[in-house]
This record gives C-alpha cells, structure tokens and sequence, in this order.
C-alpha cells in the first residue's frame, strides 16, 4: 500500500505570483511547503522565464485542476524585434535576424489578422506530446518535433507602448492552448521581421485575478499568521462560471457515493452540486439525470482552518 504523504489537509486555492526563473512545479512545490500542505498542483503552466498568476490548488481543489486550466487567460508581453530564437523567447539561442523595425501603424495593423479564431503551430519547446513524448525533450535531444497547427481563440490583442524601435508591449486575452510565444513569432513574419518574446506576465487565468496574487516571500512571512486565510480561497473559485445545482443531503450523499439521481426539469450540462453551501460534486446532466464527475470530500475538514497550531 502507497505511503499517505505527510502534511495538513488544507483544501482551496492560493493565487500565487509566480517570479521569474521558476518552473510551475516548482513554485507548486514551494507554497506546499512552505504551507506544510499534504497535497498541491498548479491550474496552468507558467514558464520559468514567465511571471504572474499560477494558481496552485491545495488538497480538494486539485481535483477542480482541470476546470481552471480550461479557463480564459490574460497576458501582458514584451516583443524584442530583430532576432528569432530557437526557444521564441529570451533563453533561446539566436537563429535569424532582421533590420527592419515595425512601426505603430504597422503593428496596429497586423494585429487584426490575429483576432478570433486562427490556427497556431506550437513552439518547438513545448509541451505539446508528439508519439508520446513532449516537443521540448524532442527538441533538447537535436530532434526536430513533428508539430500541427492547432486551433486557439484569441479575444483581445492590443498594442500599449513601444518604449524603443526594438521593443513593443502589448495586452492579450486569449482561450485555451494559446501559445504566447508561438504569437509573437508569427506576428514578427507577418511584419516582414524577427521577434521573440522579451518578458511576460501572466494577469489573470479565469476568475483568478492579479489583485488576489500573492508572493511566495509574503505567504512565508503570513503562513502561521491567521491573515493567511484571506489569501486561502474555496475550492469552488475555479468553478465560477459553472452553475450550481443544490441538493439534499440525502441526494448529496447518493452522488458522492458515485450514483446518479434524478432532478427533473434540470437543464443538461456540467453543474456544481452542493449541500448545506458546501460544494459535493462535479456533475453532468443529462435527460433529467445528475451524474457525478469528481466527487468531494470536505464535509469534515476545515478548509480554510491553515493555522498550523490547530489540527
């Protein structure tokens, strides 16, 4: 039998901003920690040279992991023109370069044929599994992956400053799977230039928001602090735009218990079930059905209890 790891059961959400030159797993690790948490994981990865929000699920809510990777995100990023780089960002060793230097009408323009629904190639150093393994140790072994065009929907993208001729600023909103570095890449092309992503941070991943972040240094100074609790947020925060469906506690203790039940007249799609205001489930209806998806467990655990003096 699995050893239990070690740590406090401590359920919910912290909005982590993430510094510079950490992986997302790592800075996952960090706040478990220095949180002394049982269990943590992050809702989207963030790359080391990126920063901004991470938000890092604690105990239950790493089973709503999913829900928030799903979710809408917004960027603010730094195009450096004149260089391509293997990596499309600052760590990457240089592969072209160009003289030509767009200006603001240029820019302002090209950025309308990246708005919407389009089709993006990945960068060589991602993520994305080609037969099995991932781009990037593809990439680090002298492979060249062999990578698709993959649809992503970008909402909003906008100039906001040009501090120099090499340097543009600009703001994104954009759906899942968008690829920061892969856009600035085809923005560069699409400008008769070179470019490559100089910083980036990230300000929002669904309902998570840069004015709920919190540093790693200042979770350290709150962590036996009962301040720490208003950083602590629900498990259901990754679940905003998910509607709710309440029950009774006897149909609560039904579904959790994995079997389905009845609600006539419910509109079909994924809801929250709750009893009592505590979150149950995860569920899928259909045809009057209620189907668990991912159950929860935090009836008898206090998930916003973090004070280390307490058990």
């Amino acid at each position: 039998m699995a050893r239990r790891r070690k740590g406090l059961d401590i359920d919910g959400w912290i909005v982590l901003d993430k510094p510079l030159g950490l992986s997302s797993a790592t800075a996952a690790n960090r706040v478990r920690g220095i949180l002394e948490a049982r269990k943590a994981g992050h809702g989207g990865t963030l790359d080391p040279l990126a920063t901004g929000i991470l938000p890092i699920a604690l105990g239950e809510a790493t089973k709503t992991v999913a829900w928030c990777q799903d979710g809408a995100k917004s960027y603010r990023f730094t195009i450096r023109w004149g260089e391509n780089r293997d990596t499309d960002d600052a760590e990457g060793a240089v592969t072209a370069s160009s003289p030509a230097r767009p200006g603001a009408d240029q820019i302002v323009a090209a950025l309308k044929g990246f708005v919407g629904a389009i089709h993006q190639l990945p960068p060589r150093y991602s993520a994305v599994k080609v037969d099995g393994k991932r781009a990037y140790d593809l990439a680090r072994a002298g492979k060249v992956p062999s990578l698709r065009p993959r649809r992503v929907v970008i909402e909003r993208l906008e100039l906001v400053d040009m501090p120099d001729p090499d340097h543009a600023t600009f703001e994104l909103d954009c759906g899942k799977g968008t690829y920061v570095r892969a856009l600035a890449r085809d923005l560069a092309a699409v400008l008769g230039t070179c470019g490559y992503v100089a910083a980036l941070r990230r300000t929002r991943v669904g309902p998570f928001r840069l004015d709920q972040a919190i540093s790693l240094e200042t979770l350290a100074d709150l962590r036996h602090s009962p301040a720490l609790s208003g950083h602590l947020l629900p498990v259901e925060a990754a679940l905003d735009d998910i509607p709710a469906l309440p029950l009774t506690e006897t149909a609560a203790t039904r579904l959790t218990c994995g079997q389905a039940i009845q609600v006539p007249g419910q509109e079909s799609g994924t809801v929250r079930a709750t009893a009592s205001g505590r979150l149950v489930a995860i569920a899928e209806v259909a045809d009057g059905a209620v189907r668990p998806l991912r159950v929860f467990n935090l009836e008898k655990k206090r998930s916003h209890d973090v004070d280390h003096g307490r058990t």
